[in-house]
């Protein structure tokens, strides 16, 4: 099976998330997109960054009843920092029956080249990159031999951070989310002032 990759921290997952993942189910030859949630960093608040199952738990109930789109805490159990090709390789140990490819935006994809085992990376895997604005794709500048294919997905302006004030603000996250998310954030209090850490 053909699986694509998307990394993240989905802190919290919102529909700009999804909207890539379901653009690659039906418009790659991928049949499954997997999301992978980043773990914990060390580096950042955790007043910000929920508990890494918390946000699993988010991006599960976001994908529920979608059956192309899986969510994965493989990082979880790997060590920490998580890098890429640490990750790739133990998901091809682990299933070697299918296909990985790595979907990412072409800011991150511009930056490959300070990723760690930039070289390994290029020479094993292919590359699903969505366009963002700002930082276009030029082929005739990439220079390597690396296999990548350029998405038209459609790019909602929105990021988690924004979510994450307007929570914070008390103001209506409503159709930026699915409502599930909505419901859970809103129930536990996620991302408010007074979240317990």
């Amino acid at each position: 099976m053909k699986i694509g990759l998307y990394f993240g921290s989905f802190n919290p997952i919102h529909v700009g998330h999804l909207i890539i993942a379901e653009h690659v189910v039906y418009h790659t030859q991928m049949q499954q997109v997997w999301l992978v949630v980043s773990p914990q960093n060390p580096l950042k608040k955790s007043a910000t960054l929920l508990n890494e199952y918390d946000r699993l738990n988010l991006v599960n109930l976001a994908i529920k009843g979608n059956e192309k789109l899986h969510a994965t805490d493989v990082e979880f159990r790997l060590p920490k920092p998580s890098y890429t090709i640490t990750t790739l390789a133990y998901l091809e140990e682990k299933y070697p029956q299918h296909e990985f490819f790595v979907i990412l935006g072409s800011d991150s994809f511009l930056n490959l080249k300070n990723w760690k085992n930039y070289n390994a990376l290029i020479k094993n895997y292919s590359f699903l990159v969505y366009q963002r604005p700002g930082f276009l794709v030029d082929k005739t500048k990439i220079t390597d031999t690396i296999r990548y294919e350029l998405l038209n997905a459609p790019l909602l302006d929105i990021s988690s951070s924004f979510i994450r004030q307007q929570v914070k603000e008390k103001k209506s996250i409503r159709y930026l989310v699915p409502e599930a998310v909505l419901n859970e954030i809103e129930n536990n209090r996620y991302y408010t002032n007074d979240l317990k850490v």
